[in-house]
């Protein structure tokens, strides 16, 4: 037992040397080892960010038409899609009910008009009192309301056209019994034009204003692009989506039409605080607000730069601080970087 004791701790430091030996044999890679890498370089116009929303052509007016009081449609003289003028008939409830509504108000106001001029024969002779003649003088001016009211309803029992346009949706047919205020017909009027309405996510609607432009690719229009203006922001957001609907108002075009698809390509402001867009894969070491970057110097060695990430999206990060205009930051090759590292630049993209 002490004769193997003995051995082992003669044979212990060759074992070590020799393990650590091995160690030393593995091959790595050395810091002057050249490896090829993409860089995309920093530049002032990477502060500007584009997004792409999609929206939908409409009149900047499509206003909804209907009757004031309830009846029985007796006509409706145009279909989804015909053109209107100014003032033309569109469409009529029967006259039966709203005529006999008039001539009941009538009646009754010539009722009490008659009772009103013979109470106020008897309260100048005394025989009544002021109490029984006001009521009697606001029975009458209650009847000349009804009679108001029923002419108001008899005259509003034909729609005319408010404005020359397109007929955009029907809801009513002869024959139909339909309620007061009910739209009967939604008119799309030429005389706004058409406008380009698109969601926006609120982070990007507030660097909105009015006046700003953007270029519209309408889907149908083999993307013929048209320059809009701004002309409407949502104070509100949708309570659904969380959105803001940011409105464009579009040149006059022969070939617009209403629920037509297509796509906004705006701008946005230069952000501010220096950010800079850059593609995600740039990074590396992300941490809660943070990340690091490689940025290639004037000898084609990589050096490590901290920068703060202020947003991320889809395919691109928006970071602040550690790099500048100018700066060559590696995409792709990052795994086999360390700090020092020589490399070849294959790709360069903008």
């Amino acid at each position: 037992m002490l004769r193997a004791q003995k051995s082992l701790a003669i044979w212990l430091p060759v074992i070590l040397l020799a393990a650590c030996s091995q160690e030393k044999a593995v091959p790595r890679a050395t810091i002057d080892e050249t490896h090829p890498v993409q860089i995309i370089t920093a530049q002032q116009d990477s502060m500007q960010r584009v997004i792409n929303a999609v929206g939908t052509v409409r009149f900047r007016r499509e206003t909804p038409l209907g009757f004031t009081t309830a009846g029985k449609v007796a006509t409706v003289r145009f279909e989804e899609g015909d053109t209107v003028n100014r003032g033309v008939l569109l469409a009529a409830l029967d006259s039966t009910t709203v005529g006999a509504d008039v001539s009941v108000a009538v009646a009754e106001r010539d009722r009490a008009r008659s009772e009103f001029e013979r109470v106020k024969s008897l309260y100048a002779d005394g025989w009544i009192t002021k109490a029984r003649f006001e009521t009697a003088e606001a029975s009458l001016k209650a009847a000349d309301a009804r009679v108001r009211q029923a002419g108001f309803a008899s005259g509003t029992s034909q729609l005319y056209a408010p404005s020359g346009g397109v007929i955009l949706a029907r809801n009513v047919q002869p024959g139909q019994v339909i309620a007061a205020g009910t739209p009967a017909l939604i008119l799309g009027e030429n005389d706004g034009g058409f406008v380009f309405r698109v969601p926006i996510i609120d982070r990007d609607a507030a660097q909105l204003r009015v006046g700003m432009t953007a270029d519209i690719s309408i889907e149908s229009s083999a993307g013929e692009l048209i320059r809009a203006t701004i002309s409407e922001i949502d104070g509100r957001a949708n309570e659904a989506t969380g959105a803001f609907t940011v409105q464009f108002q579009l040149p006059r075009q022969a070939k617009l039409k209403s629920g037509q698809i297509g796509t906004a390509n705006i701008k946005l402001p230069v952000s501010e605080g220096g950010a800079l867009q850059i593609p995600a894969s740039a990074l590396f070491g992300v941490r809660t607000g943070e990340g690091l970057v490689y940025v290639v110097d004037s000898k084609n060695r990589v050096e490590t730069r901290n920068v703060a990430i202020e947003r991320v999206t889809d395919q691109f990060v928006m970071v602040s601080g550690g790099i500048r205009p100018g700066d060559k930051i590696v995409t792709s090759g990052l795994e086999k970087l360390r700090t020092g590292s020589k490399v070849r630049i294959v790709t360069a993209l903008r």
